[in-house]
């Protein structure tokens, strides 16, 4: 960041000066010249926006491409687990235990299957990839049956619930621990409501300070069409709020 600023900071200079020295000159051939070295500089100003461009465009896909391979890895993982589970209860020939297990994993990829169709892309890879970028908390998710946000939210409004589910789960992590050792427990639910789209946050175990939180939230929400609030006293809940802002859609949240 520095450098580029040293980088514009001394165009800016030299083109000042250089049309300082074009005001100055009597010499057609000389105002020529300095017209053709800010072009010049221009060319290469330009030039290297591009090439900063391309390589933070480079090193963003590297960085999606690594978490993405490491959160298919831990899928992997997972299934490689429970395989063995079932392969050892087979041997074992408990089959009592069979049922529990597949019900387990059918319960797992029906939610993999609900946040896949909830069609914001950024939500579903946040989530998908949870577990691989933020091993302080484990998640805990629940979305209502056929719950599909980009039929019910504009892009802008889904942008700004998938900031602000990022920024919840940031704070509850920074904010809702009584230790850094701790793991947070953390459940988040997501339903339709009276002509909103609801995301609704309960730590699990300990509780930090819902009032805090929620003002923490709204710092961080500002100017944006998603709200917080608290929910029930008894569970110190949060609650992230957004109306249904398709208009033909909108009976689908009702």
């Amino acid at each position: 960041m520095k450098h580029r600023f040293m980088v514009r900071a001394m165009i800016g200079l030299i083109a000042v000066v250089s049309l300082t020295l074009a005001y100055f000159l009597k010499s057609p051939i000389g105002q020529v010249l300095l017209c053709g070295a800010l072009f010049v500089l221009f060319g290469l100003y330009v030039r290297h926006l591009r090439k900063g461009a391309e390589i933070e465009r480079k090193h963003l896909l590297e960085s999606v491409q690594r978490t993405a391979s490491a959160t298919l890895g831990h899928h992997r993982h997972d299934w490689m687990n429970d395989l063995q589970i079932l392969y050892g209860y087979i041997q074992l020939r408990k089959i009592d235990k069979l049922a529990d297990c597949v019900e387990r994993i059918k319960e797992r990829m029906a939610v993999e299957s609900k946040i896949s169709r909830l069609g914001i892309p950024a939500l579903v890879f946040y989530l998908q990839s949870f577990r691989e970028v933020n091993g302080s908390v484990h998640l805990d998710v629940e979305i209502e049956d056929e719950l599909q946000l980009d039929q019910l939210l504009t892009a802008e409004q889904a942008e700004e619930l998938t900031e602000a589910i990022v920024e919840t789960v940031r704070i509850f992590q920074y904010k809702g621990r009584s230790s850094w050792g701790e793991t947070l427990q953390l459940k988040m639910s997501m339903y339709r409501e009276d002509g909103e789209v609801i995301v609704r946050f309960e730590q699990v175990g300990s509780k930090g300070n819902p009032e805090v939180l929620v003002r923490l939230l709204d710092e961080g929400m500002a100017g944006m069409r998603v709200k917080a609030d608290r929910g029930e006293e008894e569970d110190g809940s949060l609650r992230l709020r957004v109306a249904c802002g398709k208009i033909n859609e909108v009976n689908a949240c009702l």
